[in-house]
């Protein structure tokens, strides 16, 4: 990331995996909706105890090809598509490890994001997909609520959305067996 005085802030870099990311992609047959992926967004909500979960695949923007948004009214609908400048999953990609925040408010330049206002975010935990051997980030798994958490929380949260992070990898492997993909 790089720092800008000006602004006092940590920008993100430039993608530069976009390009492998995308032929990666099309080659595992990754990037269609998924019902298995919206089963493992929903139980990823549920153990989290948060409405939101997404699997999440960034190209030239961010596509959820798992999904669970919380049913009723109460809660903004999060589409299938987001910006890429939207949320915290392409802070996830550039620093290419989990990204806990029990509170995003606490945190000047994650507290004004889009979402804050958008949807009401206020804690987001988020790991990344990537892929072995090819070292490279497909996307992320996260899940995030409309209510900050204690920071007590945060050791487990962050390992939860680390081992859901492995499991999602195992299941992408098994589903694309024409790559090799072994694990680490």
């Amino acid at each position: 990331m790089t720092f800008d005085s000006d602004s006092g802030l940590h920008l993100p870099t430039a993608d530069d995996e976009l390009d492998q990311r995308i032929d990666l992609l099309r080659q595992l047959g990754l990037g269609d909706l998924d019902d298995e992926f919206d089963r493992f967004a929903a139980q990823l909500a549920r153990d989290a105890g948060e409405p939101y979960a997404m699997v999440n695949l960034i190209t030239h923007e961010q596509h959820f090809v798992g999904l669970h948004t919380p049913p009723g009214s109460e809660f903004p609908v999060v589409g299938r598509t987001m910006p890429r400048d939207h949320g915290y999953c392409p802070d996830v990609i550039a620093r290419r490890k989990a990204l806990p925040l029990p509170d995003v408010c606490a945190h000047p330049r994650f507290a004004g994001n889009a979402v804050v206002d958008k949807i009401g975010i206020r804690t987001y935990f988020g790991a990344p997909l990537i892929h072995q051997p090819t070292g490279t980030v497909l996307g992320t798994v996260c899940f995030v609520g409309t209510t900050p958490r204690p920071l007590s929380t945060g050791q487990a949260s962050l390992q939860l959305i680390k081992e859901r992070a492995n499991t999602l990898m195992d299941l992408i492997h098994q589903r694309a067996p024409r790559i090799h993909c072994p694990r680490p």
